[in-house]
């Protein structure tokens, strides 16, 4: 099995990291206006470094429902897993999004995606996906590496063969996919599940369906990897378990479903139904990404948006028409062009002994960026 980063690491200054981590958390409360529903996703921009091990502190971060902070009571050191997968999935969408005209922009504070995340846009469908897919992701690893007390990698599966007359048996140490979805959907549902008690919002329908898209694409795509035993190396038997796929894999798949979004409609309270003309309605497959409102403007600034534009974004001249195309990239204002000198060493050579002497190498690149 690949070797993954731990969680959290074991040495350090916990203390210190702490009351520095609940400090900046207060302080960015007290100056923000509102806290988004999707304020859980601050762990991942956190000063937050160490395992929490004292679980009254859970009282201290002040945008988890109580769901939550009883699930950081249970497991304090569960927090880390959760920051680190909320950076997974923001790292994620940064880069999936890096070449489109809205590039999963961040904000230094508690609702990390600005006023983006008030209106059920295929951006905010992908975010919520990618940020449950996140937590899946790393809660599972840290099983398999023994960072949680909790859960550990799933052997339920070892010594049991597949079928007779087959040359391999379940073997190793699978990934323990069962909890890190049952702690997901755990943690990451609560706030949507408690304001949709109070408010009856379909918004929050539309979210836990996208969380749920995030999660089940980490299942669907789990593989089976193998080890060869025998003599010499012949492979006459073989040891499989189950391993998760590489995050960027799941990035991959959850950007093509952005890209084939379906628009929804409330039917009741407790169902979603596609909306169509005639007003036609279409139940949703339960793998696809929904989306209430139609994506904003994403070109020209707008700051009670919270959206910057495109303006000074570098773009690809030559590109055929595509995301990154100064065409499409800079929205028809056109582009300015600017040539940046690099200096490198080159043409090295080692002369005995024992001096190495190297040219200097000037190249040119054309750099557009948007008007």
């Amino acid at each position: 099995m690949p070797i993954m980063m731990k969680c959290y690491p074991r040495r350090s200054s916990r203390k210190i990291h702490l009351l520095l981590f609940v400090w900046t958390l207060i302080l960015l409360l007290k100056t923000s206006e509102a806290i988004s529903i999707g304020s859980w996703m601050y762990l991942g921009m956190s000063s937050l470094t160490q395992p929490l091990h004292d679980s009254s502190t859970c009282n201290h971060i002040p945008f988890l429902v109580n769901q939550q902070q009883e699930v950081c009571k249970r497991n304090p050191q569960s927090m880390m897993c959760i920051g680190h997968g909320a950076r997974k999935g923001i790292s994620e969408c940064q880069y999936q999004f890096k070449y489109e005209r809205w590039n999963c922009t961040t904000h230094r504070s508690p609702s990390v995606f600005g006023k983006l995340l008030e209106k059920g846009t295929k951006e905010t469908a992908f975010i919520h996906a990618i940020a449950s897919a996140g937590v899946v992701h790393a809660v599972t690893l840290s099983c398999s590496d023994g960072n949680l007390t909790d859960c550990s990698c799933d052997m339920s599966l070892q010594g049991n063969t597949v079928e007779k007359n087959t040359n391999w048996r379940w073997g190793g140490c699978s990934d323990n996919i069962k909890y890190g979805l049952w702690f997901g959907q755990t943690f990451v549902d609560a706030p949507e599940i408690t304001q949709h008690k109070n408010n009856r919002n379909v918004r929050n329908l539309v979210n836990l369906h996208n969380n749920k898209v995030g999660r089940q694409i980490i299942e669907e795509n789990m593989a089976i990897r193998c080890r060869c035993h025998g003599v010499s190396g012949s492979c006459a038997v073989k040891s499989c378990w189950r391993s998760m796929p590489s995050f960027r894999k799941i990035g991959d798949v959850l950007k093509s479903k952005y890209e084939s979004s379906i628009e929804v409609g409330p039917r009741s309270r407790k169902k979603l139904r596609r909306r169509q003309k005639r007003h036609r309605k279409i139940r949703i497959p339960d793998n696809m990404l929904v989306h209430m409102h139609r994506s904003p403007n994403f070109c020209q600034t707008d700051s009670r948006k919270g959206i910057l534009g495109t303006r000074g974004r570098a773009c690809e001249k030559y590109s055929d028409d595509g995301a990154d195309s100064c065409t499409m990239l800079c929205c028809g204002r056109g582009y300015n062009t600017k040539v940046e000198k690099t200096v490198t060493r080159c043409h090295c050579k080692f002369y005995w002994c024992c001096k190495v002497k190297c040219k200097t190498c000037v190249t040119k690149q054309d750099v557009h960026t948007c008007k």
